[in-house]
């Protein structure tokens, strides 16, 4: 990967600090030297105060284009190695185009961005990559892989339906579930977990390390979710029995799909194993489960045998723009469109 950080420039910036260092010097032999100062050293002083400030200057320009880049380049990852020995955790963020959008990623990102070892798949719902998400992820400061797939129309949700009306991301997962078992066949497999991180939901720091050491299949509680305050696994003596949720609680696995990570080897092992979106209401997590051949006696209960909730399915509320119109009609023009919000 290409550096925008010239080794010259390190040279420049070194020459420059140790300038300002002997600036620095003087000034303090100059004090040391008061009682003595003539008119000329007063004038001396002056002029390494004003050359102090020159090379203040010169640093601050440095520092600025050290960490700048051309606008039509990649940006150079500052994650890029992982630590060895910590499984990596390979984050799977469906994501559409909507107001909120590069809120929500921002957002997410910034949470990421505290953990190690951590690889995110985004994954747009739409036919051609987006300059907003391409711009965003080249600055994010995490190791991503940028995907695109469209929901096709008949099965895409409308703007005025109910979020559990259609199953939504439903292909751009499967499509991150294709891109890292067609990587992980190219390069030599280091232990690692599989994750579906919603771009709207909240993540404790603590829930990434809890599914980091997956063997199979760990599980654990989710917050907000189902009309309830949190759905959850039930542990009897650390093993899972069934599932505490209001709806369908005979489904398979009855929990969310922030509520469970999978060991990438699993994954691999189960080749044709994905989302299907045609599978009924609810019913998403267990058709990429069943898949795996996964039943209750294989699921790791985390979070505390499933009594902490360390993540919460929170949903951004939907922006209304109406002034936007209004604006307009009246000015003959909204907010400039060029601005990426």
């Amino acid at each position: 990967m290409k550096t925008f950080i010239k080794p010259q420039r390190f040279v420049y910036l070194y020459i420059a600090i140790i300038t300002c260092a002997a600036f620095l010097l003087a000034l303090n032999y100059a004090a040391w030297c008061k009682d003595e100062e003539s008119e000329a050293q007063q004038d001396l002083i002056e002029s390494y105060r004003v050359r102090l400030k020159a090379a203040e200057i010169t640093i601050n320009d440095l520092t600025i284009k050290l960490y700048s880049r051309p606008e039509n380049t990649t940006l150079q990852q500052p994650r890029s190695a992982f630590i060895k020995g910590i499984p990596v955790i390979y984050l799977i963020t469906p994501t559409h185009s909507r107001s909120e959008q590069k809120a929500d990623l921002v957002r997410l990102s910034h949470t990421l961005l505290h953990v190690p070892n951590i690889h995110w798949v985004i994954v747009e719902d739409t036919a051609v990559k987006t300059r907003l998400v391409t711009n965003f992820l080249r600055t994010c400061g995490l190791n991503y892989t940028h995907l695109n797939v469209a929901t096709p129309p008949e099965v895409k949700m409308k703007s005025t339906d109910p979020n559990w009306l259609k199953p939504r991301g439903v292909l751009q997962r499967n499509a991150g579930l294709e891109w890292i078992r067609s990587t992980s066949k190219r390069k030599k497999l280091e232990p690692a977990v599989v994750y579906f991180a919603d771009d709207d939901n909240t993540y404790s720091l603590q829930i990434f390390e809890e599914m980091r050491w997956t063997k199979k299949v760990s599980v654990w509680p989710v917050g907000l979710v189902g009309a309830l305050r949190y759905e959850s696994p039930i542990v009897v003596k650390g093993q899972v029995t069934g599932w505490l949720t209001y709806w369908r609680p005979q489904r398979p696995f009855a929990m969310d799909m922030a509520g469970f990570a999978v060991n990438l080897r699993l994954i691999l092992s189960h080749p044709s194993a994905q989302f299907s979106i045609t599978a009924p209401r609810g019913y998403q997590e267990s058709s990429l489960l069943s898949g795996l051949g996964i039943s209750l006696i294989d699921l790791e209960p985390k979070a505390e045998n499933c009594t902490k909730v360390l993540v919460w399915h929170t949903r951004t509320e939907k922006t209304r723009l109406k002034n936007e119109e209004k604006m307009r009609q009246q000015f003959g023009k909204g907010t400039d469109l060029d601005i990426e919000v």
